[in-house]
């Protein structure tokens, strides 16, 4: 993962790599899982990938959708708990709340993201490259959640900024004026080498009348560690310095004085409050764990404190011949943390070197937030004429502040250590607004052939600029930047029957350039402003199932052609954002699910994808040649997912499932150092995990057991290797850190509703 470092000197190689190291739309019952899975499977899965209401089959573009109910049934917490289920998707993270998500194989590092999140119709996060926005990518807890859909390929027309690989869209449950609804969840899960965990999470439906309702539901979850701290070389003894917290809630309210017109307010609340990553030290070569068991060494306490604020607005109204959707949102997002620099920073000052140990601890105190509005209105026709469609405005106006303390202190303690001065104190403003228009229509030129093709024009400006105090630090005045970018997306489609038909689509996305903060004096050569990337997707595919649903495939190929890639660079000593190059990506992804009887249900999924550069970038200052993969997109992906279930007496159902996935070798992140010593990108190995589930449905009541990780599998999802490495690493006697999944964990929850 990439933290952004304001530290602009030569000496410290500041902006560098850090180790930091994502259906139906009512909610479901207390024991959904179950329920869902033994009802009658034949209702249309509706999706809102175009922004408006269709079934899943009609979208011509590849989308997955992921229900609540499975997500329940999968006790998932977190974007690694899902991705099993959602073909092509990856998350490198090491820290609840910080990840980076990718979709077919769109990603280089660098810190702006190229994965749009979404929460119903508002964007969440930063658009920018400076303020981490490609590791924050919104990880939302998914206790009711009606879906999460997530859309593949460039989604520029409709979601606009950063949705370079795709758009990840979380559906809230929607206030229900009908009935009176209550549930509660509780868990305990036990993890191999830590600790236990503990959860919980209630929601309620209130009617207020027929015209208006109150939903609100919230969690907490208490997550044990699994990694220790065992004094290599001076760091510090510590068992179980992992752990994590996740708490918060929402409260929606929902007016429908008829049925043409209704109002919601939504407000959003959840914090992240995490100890160190789940990083583990490993060797450089071949990525085994060293030391026999799951360490990190710690020097200086680490953490990681993430808010999620959001407060949103939704008016809809039928006008008759259109439908008309303004969509008015506040949010923000603030992050703590603390990061321990002790080896990478204590190489580079000559405070520390393997055979002595530290001479000082060196700790980053950092805070990040993005407080950011936004503003879209739409208009789309009703009806199923000739032609469909939707045109729209879109306004945001972001903010974003980035603080960062570097010092130095006497080992083991938090006294500022006094043989170097003050290291640095610095801050980072930056300033983003966007205004855009999109369009896009349907045309039905026969009962067979649709056409579906739309545009989106938007303007953006930015500013930013630096200042402080300290040994590495060095004040910039303010720099701005502007542009304009036209993005485009068309797709044919043909139906075969009302169950089967083949589609195309070609696509834009672009991600926003920006400027480079420098001080007076910076070397010619040296950019000030850095330019949007964009890429032009091609795509075919095809979804049909029986008429009965007893059997659905939907497969789709594509080739993507990225140009003016962003990338995290070092440009006479300082670190930029520049443009270089170009990249491809191919690939394959299908997914096929088959109910060959009441009760029963599985399916396959899986991605083929090759990723790769097609110019060089910088051997000193990026490090990844023509032909190298692109970071963390394994080649091949997969996954078996099943469940059974079956009436136990009048009242109760029963289950019981599992699923397996299969990630093949991974890159791992362009390092000049690492090129230049072993002449390749790091590679990361394959991994397996099997999960299994059961449970007990007994109308009010439910009992659940779980075990995710069966095999205990020490898979890697992402791999920091620094630009220096060797000669400055992260952790001692040149390990590398690897952010690896939870271990092996059994879980037991109880459920409770009416």
């Amino acid at each position: 993962m990439t933290r952004t470092l304001l530290l602009i000197t030569s000496a410290a190689a500041a902006l560098t790599a850090a180790s930091a190291t994502a259906q139906t739309t009512q909610s479901q019952p207390p024991t959904a899982a179950a329920a869902d899975n033994f009802a009658d499977q034949r209702d249309d899965i509706i999706v809102t990938a175009q922004k408006r209401e269709q079934t899943l089959i009609d979208v011509p573009q590849s989308v997955s959708v992921v229900s609540g109910a499975a997500l329940e049934r999968n006790s998932a917490q977190t974007f690694q708990d899902y991705l099993k289920l959602v073909p092509g998707l990856q998350a490198s993270q090491s820290n609840p709340g910080e990840a980076r998500l990718v979709l077919r194989g769109i990603n280089t590092g660098g810190v702006a993201a190229t994965v749009a999140t979404y929460i119903d119709e508002t964007p969440f996060g930063s658009s920018t490259s400076l303020v981490n926005g490609a590791i924050l990518s919104g990880e939302l807890d998914t206790f009711d959640v009606a879906r999460v859909e997530v859309l593949r390929g460039p989604q520029g027309t409709l979601y606009g900024a950063s949705s370079l690989g795709g758009v990840l869209k979380y559906v809230t449950a929607l206030p229900d004026t009908t009935k009176t609804e209550a549930r509660a969840r509780g868990g305990i899960e036990a993890v191999d080498g830590g600790d236990l965990s503990y959860m919980g999470s209630a929601m309620i439906n209130l009617p207020l009348g027929d015209k208006l309702a109150v939903r609100a539901s919230g969690f907490y979850r208490d997550m044990a560690g699994f990694i220790d701290s065992i004094g290599t070389n001076g760091s510090d003894v510590a068992k179980d310095i992992n752990g994590y917290k996740s708490y918060g809630g929402r409260v929606s309210a929902l007016f429908k004085p008829s049925d043409r017109f209704s109002v919601r307010l939504t407000a959003l609340l959840q914090n992240l409050d995490s100890q160190a990553g789940s990083i583990v030290e490993t060797d450089p070569v071949n990525f085994n764990t060293l030391y026999g068991r799951n360490t990190q060494s710690q020097y200086v306490p680490t953490f990681t404190d993430i808010a999620y604020r959001l407060y949103t607005g939704t008016l809809t109204g039928d006008l008759g011949f259109a439908t008309v959707t303004s969509t008015t949102s506040y949010g923000t997002l603030h992050e703590t943390l603390r990061d321990d620099f002790t080896v990478y920073y204590g190489t580079l000052l000559g405070l520390y070197s393997d055979a002595t140990g530290p001479a000082a601890d060196i700790g980053l105190a950092q805070r990040t937030n993005t407080n950011r509005f936004t503003q879209e209105v739409r208009l789309a026709s009703d009806g199923d004429g000739a032609i469909e469609w939707l045109i729209g405005g879109y306004y945001s106006n972001e903010d974003g502040k980035l603080l960062q303390r570097l010092d130095a202190f006497d080992p083991g303690t938090f006294t500022l250590f006094a043989g170097v001065p003050q290291l640095a104190d610095i801050f980072l403003n930056s300033h983003y607004e966007e205004i855009a228009g999109f369009a896009n229509a349907t045309v039905h030129a026969g009962p067979r052939f649709d056409l579906t093709f739309g545009g989106r024009y938007s303007h953006n400006k930015q500013n930013a600029e630096q200042g402080g105090t300290g040994l590495l630090a060095v004040a910039a005045p303010k720099v701005g930047s502007d542009e304009n970018v036209f993005t485009w997306s068309a797709a044919p489609k043909f139906k075969i029957s009302e169950k089967a038909m083949i589609y195309g689509r070609v696509a834009k996305g672009f991600r926003p350039g920006g400027p480079n903060v420098l001080p007076p004096g910076a070397p010619a050569g040296t950019p000030s402003t850095f330019d949007s990337d964009s890429i032009i997707s091609y795509e075919v595919g095809a979804k049909a199932e029986t008429e009965d649903r007893t059997f659905g495939i939907d497969v789709s190929a594509f080739h993507i052609d990225w140009k003016d890639i962003q990338l995290l660079a070092q440009v006479n000593g300082y670190g930029v954002n520049t443009n270089g190059g170009s990249a491809t990506s191919d690939g394959v992804e299908f997914t096929a699910t088959l109910r060959p009887t009441q009760g029963f249900t599985a399916s396959v999924n899986g991605a083929y994808t090759v990723a790769k550069l097609t110019e060089d970038t910088d051997p000193v200052a990026v490090g990844g040649r023509d032909g190298d993969a692109l970071p963390f997109v394994p080649r091949f992906s997969g996954a078996v997912n099943a469940d059974y279930d079956w009436r136990v007496g009048a009242e109760a159902t029963a289950y019981v499932g599992g699923s397996v996935r299969l990630v093949g070798d991974q890159p791992g992140n362009y390092s000049p150092g690492y090129l230049a010593s072993y002449g390749r990108q790091p590679r990361i190995g394959s991994y397996n995990v099997v999960d299994l589930r059961t449970g007990v449905d007994f109308g009010k009541f439910s009992i659940e057991v779980y075990a995710k990780n069966l095999t205990n599998s020490a898979g890697r999802i992402s791999a920091t290797v620094t630009p220096a490495f060797p000669a400055a690493g992260e952790y001692p006697f040149g390990a590398i850190g690897a952010a690896i999944i939870r271990p092996r964990t059994i879980g037991l929850t109880l459920g409770a509703g009416f």
